[in-house]
């Protein structure tokens, strides 16, 4: 049997609240520790149940924690909102073999005040997105069939994530399935009351949605599969077949 995961205690959502009230170093370092005993260990925890759960069911994607679990710190280096810490925790499961983010994989986070389970391709390379838009335009039944599929519609509604406003080049401008290939993102995401972190539904819960959601990831993934072991599936091509 999986390993069940209890839920979060009390202290780790009022940490995240209180966080969002001070966020900066000074209130946060004499603090740490309580992160790193109610949120982090935890989410660690968690992370660890889920991935023995996701082993049996999803192989083919990496559940290490060390790799999982996002750090609290915030990459301020481009961002005009200095605060060092994010207020919300967050674990990914991406596919083996691709860089993080280039495939698509699994997601979810908490914040004093929102859950969010979900999971696609957020940030795609160059030649990953030009892969998944052959492979829609040549399959686009299929990822209809998974998209509009009842359960996964009542627990994600639409596909979302950013778009062009025209049909990328090497497509049709009239292409039947130009409302699939103008998408730069596939981006699948549901939310649960706060409440629940606190209680063994939790597990339960986003293991339920990963599971609903595996068709949709599969089918992502199925033209990527040629890249696993490399980092891009832009390596080898010159700069500017890249930036296309």
């Amino acid at each position: 049997m999986p390993a069940r995961f209890p839920g979060f205690p009390e202290e780790a959502r009022k940490f995240l609240s209180q966080l969002k009230a001070h966020n900066t170093r000074e209130w946060f370092q004499p603090r740490k520790q309580i992160y790193e005993e109610k949120v982090k260990a935890p989410m660690v925890e968690l992370v660890l149940a889920l991935g023995e759960a996701l082993r049996e069911i999803a192989p083919e994607f990496d559940t290490d924690p060390k790799k999982a679990v996002y750090r609290i710190y915030r990459d301020v280096r481009f961002s005009r909102d200095k605060s060092p810490y994010k207020t919300h925790v967050a674990a990914t499961f991406g596919p083996r073999g691709l860089s993080k983010h280039a495939g698509a994989g699994t997601y979810f986070h908490f914040s004093d005040n929102e859950v969010l389970v979900g999971g696609g391709i957020y940030a795609p390379g160059p030649q990953e997105l030009l892969a998944v838009r052959q492979h829609l335009a040549a399959n686009a039944e299929e990822f209809r069939r998974i998209t509009s599929d009842r359960g996964f519609r009542q627990m994600f509604g639409d596909v979302e994530g950013e778009k062009l406003k025209r049909v990328p080049k090497g497509f049709a401008t009239n292409h039947p399935e130009a409302d699939l290939l103008v998408f730069k993102q596939f981006l699948v995401a549901g939310r649960l009351a706060p409440e629940i972190v606190e209680t063994p539904k939790f597990q339960k819960e986003i293991l339920k949605r990963f599971t609903t959601m595996l068709p949709f990831l599969r089918f992502l993934n199925r033209p990527l599969k040629p890249a696993r072991g490399m980092k891009s599936m832009g390596l080898g091509l010159s700069k500017r077949a890249q930036r296309r």
